[in-house]
């Protein structure tokens, strides 16, 4: 047991800076095609940076969320509750827990690549979560090669793979001799321009053209600044809090319920 703490923690210490070592993989697989077997782990790509807030009762006492009964009122516990699919209004088809692990995809460490298409090919609409693939121990030569060859040829591989007991479709893309990972949307999750009711496309007289060509040119920039994109509403509440906190202002201490 010992032998295998220390792998895993010589694998961290060749990965990148003392940063990059502080946020930890939720995920290890293999991305496979066929004779082809990479492994790889799963970073997330971003990070919560909002303030959080928890609902108070007018004394300040934290409230907490429990399911009851629309009928009776009653509360209920884990035990009381079934899962139901709603067929028709106010009519369920009840689903039990052990015929939803019947149904759930079988369980593999494998990303499986499916294809590899144009990177254009690929509509951003279809994203959903943002992840990095570090190679596992071993593999940075195959993995270094896998993302050279993808980024030379301008291709994105579209693969899917089990976490968490459930199915996701993805696309890997490279990206400056690394691997991302995009997990998407299936297409029947999609909405289209004509569901929601847009406008068909108009001819537009060319004087009118020319002026929004103008407006445009006039807020536009050669390069994007990431680091120029903030947001300032969590800015401003921080500030909020800290000026509350010097007055001692609206600051609630309650203690914690007793267990039994």
């Amino acid at each position: 047991m010992a032998r295998k703490k220390a792998t895993r923690k010589k694998r961290s210490d060749n990965k990148g800076d003392g940063a990059a070592r502080s946020v930890r993989p939720f995920w290890s697989g293999t991305i496979t095609f066929g004779l082809v077997s990479v492994p790889v782990d799963l970073y997330p790509g971003n990070r919560t940076n909002r303030a959080p807030l928890r609902m108070l009762s007018p004394e300040g006492e934290p409230l907490a969320r429990r399911y009851y009964s629309e009928k009776s009122g009653n509360d209920l516990q884990d035990d009381d509750m079934v899962r139901g699919f709603e067929f028709d209004k106010d009519k369920y088809v009840v689903v039990t827990d052990e015929e939803l692990e019947r149904l759930a995809p079988e369980q593999s460490r494998d990303i499986d690549l499916r294809k590899f298409v144009p990177l254009e090919d690929i509509p951003p609409l279809y994203f959903d979560r943002s992840y990095f693939l570090v190679p596992g121990e071993g593999s940075e030569k195959a993995y270094r090669l896998l993302a050279q060859t993808m980024e030379k040829e301008k291709l994105a591989g579209v693969a899917t793979f089990v976490m968490r007991g459930k199915e996701y479709l993805v696309t890997i893309f490279p990206e400056n001799g690394i691997l991302r990972a995009e997990t998407m949307r299936f297409p029947d999750e999609i909405r289209t321009p004509k569901e929601i009711g847009l406008p068909e496309k108009k001819k537009v007289s060319a004087v009118t053209v020319k002026k929004f060509e103008k407006l445009i040119a006039k807020y536009s920039d050669k390069h994007l600044s990431l680091q120029d994109l903030k947001g300032e509403q969590t800015e401003k509440l921080l500030k909020l809090v800290a000026k509350k906190r010097k007055q001692h202002k609206d600051i609630v201490e309650v203690e914690a319920p007793e267990r039994t």
